[in-house]
């Protein structure tokens, strides 16, 4: 859960873009892999000008607070500019708090005799590195097509970071076409990457029922030099293979089974609506997934190392998922109404994990010790997630990943990886919406969203 990428999204293996407060926009994505994750978004979601406008002007939030290392603390608004019914356009502005008050201490200036206060913090208020200033256009071309342009200026930098998505919602599949200059990636120890340009093209089916099949295709491509935008985890400043330029193509075909171990009859109060819609029925439920997925690549971006001269390759692998949910009460009361307990297993690549079984299997055989590395070869990818609700529509979360190192800790492997800590605020009356402020001690980030219909 490198986003705070709530452990249930999208099965797991197509990880959605992640939230960060280092953008104005509140994005990045995830560094691709090979074959999985695609690293590609799926499907459309509120855009961030528009939960600043939404919490503006319906949650009494004149500004938003974030947090992130080195910027600081921040603070950010938005003005909205609807010009038809079918435009819009947003002026998003930041406003680095910590930089200002840090300035304002470590100044030397004292004001005179006839001047105020007021005066001196007007002159540091007048630094142009406080402040960042994005525009985002959203076009609603038709029903089922939404454009969206946007450029970001930062203090930090002379470049500025521009984005163009365009969403087309077919009955049942998400089309998502995105260029950005520069990419922002994050890779999996926390490192932060700028690609010059990245374009993708992203094509997801959509299912709904218990049963299903489902596929995913994607075109990457990335262009120019990529360079460390911060390296806050200190861990590994090598460039991932999957970022250097070229083009890369990705399948993923996977079979979902859904099943209700048991599910709650007993009634639910009377005239009493939940404080979401989708947390409001007390449920023992699993779920498993099954699928194939293949790369290809062309450039430098190879899945794999190739003989001099060669610039492709293809990679194809079989994964699978495990996911256990547990919930006890309605949602309905004012105390303690609501537990929810989510736990999921992954095995990424079958092709990993049948070497490692089979060479802990001769070990075995042969009277030998197990490996470590047969050990860790077969030990799942696991995430884990506990909500408990406080009072009202207020719950407390936690989501973290679980890591296994039998290597460099064998007395104590399982440890917790990245875990996010946020306070959730049911939106009662939109049915399944919430305000979620959340932060990530490992990132050191801190940021206060907008969802809608996520569990």
């Amino acid at each position: 859960m490198r986003k705070l990428r709530w452990v249930m999204d999208g099965g797991g293996f197509y990880d959605l873009d992640i939230s960060t407060p280092k953008t104005l926009d509140a994005l990045v994505s995830p560094v691709p892999g090979y074959p999985l994750p695609l690293g590609l978004s799926r499907g459309t979601r509120l855009s961030r000008p528009r939960q600043l406008q939404f919490m503006q002007l319906f949650m009494y939030a004149p500004l938003l607070p974030s947090f992130s290392q080195p910027q600081g603390f921040t603070l950010q608004r938005v003005l909205s500019l609807p010009f038809t019914d079918n435009w819009f356009v947003f002026l998003l502005g930041q406003f680095n708090l910590q930089k200002f008050i840090s300035s304002v201490k470590s100044s030397e200036e004292k004001p005179a005799r006839n001047s105020s206060w007021l005066k001196t913090f007007g002159r540091h208020l007048r630094q142009k590195s406080l402040y960042a200033l994005g525009l985002c256009s959203e076009f609603q071309l038709t029903p089922d097509d939404t454009l969206l342009f946007g450029l970001d200026s930062y203090d930090y930098t002379d470049k500025p970071r521009a984005k163009a998505v365009l969403n087309h919602k077919f009955p049942h599949h998400d089309l998502t076409v995105e260029a950005v200059y520069p990419g922002l990636f994050i890779d999996k120890t926390g490192n932060y990457w700028d690609v010059p340009f990245s374009m993708a093209i992203d094509l997801a089916s959509l299912t709904t029922s218990d049963s299903s099949t489902g596929y995913h295709l994607s075109a990457h491509y990335t262009s120019g030099s990529p360079e460390q935008f911060q390296n806050i985890q200190k861990q590994n400043d090598r460039v991932p293979r999957s970022l250097l330029p070229g083009l890369a193509f990705k399948s993923v075909f996977s079979y979902r089974k859904n099943i209700d171990i048991w599910r709650s009859e007993t009634p639910k109060l009377k005239l009493v609506q939940p404080y979401d819609i989708f947390l409001s029925n007390p449920h023992v439920s699993a779920s498993g997934m099954i699928g194939a997925a293949a790369t290809a690549s062309f450039g430098e971006n190879l899945a794999r190392a190739q003989a001099s001269g060669i610039k492709s390759s293809f990679l194809a692998d079989i994964f699978g998922s495990i996911s256990f949910t547990a919930q006890h009460g309605n949602f309905q009361r004012l105390f303690l109404d609501l537990t929810r307990f989510q736990a999921r297993l992954e095995f990424p690549s079958s092709s990993k994990f049948l070497s490692g079984a089979t060479s802990l299997a001769q070990d075995l055989f042969n009277s030998q010790k197990p490996s470590t590395e047969a050990l860790q070869t077969i030990c799942p990818n696991a995430t884990v997630s506990l909500q408990q609700q406080i009072v009202g529509p207020v719950s407390l979360r936690v989501d973290s990943g679980i890591s296994i190192d039998l290597k460099n800790n064998p007395e104590w492997p399982i440890q917790a990886q990245e875990p996010v800590f946020a306070v959730e605020y049911a939106l009662q009356v939109l049915g399944s919406a919430k305000a979620v402020a959340w932060c990530c001690p490992k990132r050191q980030e801190f940021m206060v969203e907008l969802r809608f219909y996520e569990t």
